[in-house]
């Protein structure tokens, strides 16, 4: 800007007559007054005039790119570090992609058992929200730049209620399925805890879109501390799911402990979450108190639920009963092989 403007200075200089160069004792001898100065210089200067007007206007964003401003995004991976970091973007991205894997690897031998008579039209219905929820989810973890995207803000609402929906309906399900106690008839007692789930999950999609999109509370964004009043309905969210964990856990160590479920993996899977939704809701009340900490905390619970709370969920409810529906089609198969008479010259 400094080049420029010097050399505006010095052709002025010589279209109106005044020497480029100014004498070192300007009061001895003071520069000549100008004559009269014609319409066609005239017009000349106020051409040189414009062009410096216009580069005085160009170089502050000149100086602002190439110095501290910052860069617009570059590079295939730049969505990966836009908004939290690398580290915060692979720890939800890598489990989440290899949990879907997983489901895409194991869908056809899944296909054929959930095929076979035995299995209830529930469990069908809970693997089929659990693969929407999967992808859902991997969405969510895939698209973590929208959170710092102005123009991203409604998309990245609508995909997170959306998620976060699938997720808490899978949740507030199984909850269900386990105060039902040893009443519960298996996979199928599920079919009871639909309309309660549904209508629970229901109340807090429209609690949280009256939030976001009536409000405009950032509800969703978690790169910044945000407001108080997106912090006092997480920890409202987060104080009841505690509160019923710890029921739970209390039923377990009392006298009420023959009415839950007596396999060990539920009552781990109660613990977990109990653990990590003490946690959630220490964050938010940090949080809310002007910790920065809490914003950390609560983060690292979020990465952890968006991460392993699915994976979670299948080794706990599902995979023993694919199990379980593995050993029965072998027994069929097998009772079929020896009618036919597979198996007539062993015992010969």
């Amino acid at each position: 800007m400094d080049s420029a403007t010097g050399s505006l200075s010095v052709r002025l200089r010589l279209r109106t007559g005044i020497p480029p160069h100014t004498d070192p004792n300007p009061r001895a001898h003071p520069p000549p007054i100008p004559g009269p100065i014609s319409g066609e210089r005239a017009t000349e200067m106020r051409a040189l005039l414009a062009q410096g007007a216009m580069a005085l206007a160009v170089a502050p964003e000149a100086n602002a790119s190439s110095g501290g401003a910052v860069a617009s995004p570059a590079g295939p991976l730049w969505w990966v570090s836009e908004c939290h970091g690398v580290w915060y973007s692979l720890a939800v991205m890598l489990p989440s992609l290899a949990f879907v894997g997983f489901l895409a690897w194991q869908a056809r031998r899944s296909f054929r058992r959930l095929s076979y008579g035995r299995s209830h039209v529930v469990v069908v219905a809970y693997y089929a929200l659990l693969w929407a929820v999967a992808v859902l989810n991997l969405l969510w973890c895939f698209l973590q730049a929208w959170q710092c995207m102005p123009d991203r803000a409604f998309s990245w609402n609508v995909l997170s209620l959306l998620t976060k929906s699938g997720m808490l309906f899978l949740e507030v399900s199984l909850i269900a399925f386990l105060l039902q106690g040893n009443d519960a008839n298996g996979f199928e007692s599920l079919a009871r805890t639909f309309v309660i789930s549904g209508a629970v999950v229901a109340a807090d999609v429209l609690l949280k879109a009256i939030y976001v999109f009536g409000f405009g509370v950032p509800l969703f964004i978690d790169a910044g501390q945000g407001t108080g009043g997106k912090w006092g309905l997480w920890i409202l969210h987060k104080l009841v799911l505690t509160g019923v964990y710890g029921l739970i856990v209390f039923m377990h160590h009392s006298r009420w402990r023959d009415r839950l479920p007596a396999k060990p993996a539920y009552y781990n899977y109660v613990c977990a979450m109990l653990l990590l939704n003490g946690i959630s809701l220490f964050g938010c009340f940090l949080v809310a108190s002007g910790a920065g900490f809490g914003l950390w905390l609560y983060n690292l619970t979020t990465v952890c639920y968006h991460s392993l709370y699915l994976p979670l969920l299948y080794v706990t409810f599902l995979a023993d009963f694919f199990q379980e529906e593995d050993m029965l089609l072998e027994n069929v198969y097998y009772s079929e092989m020896k009618d036919a008479g597979f198996f007539d010259a062993d015992w010969d």
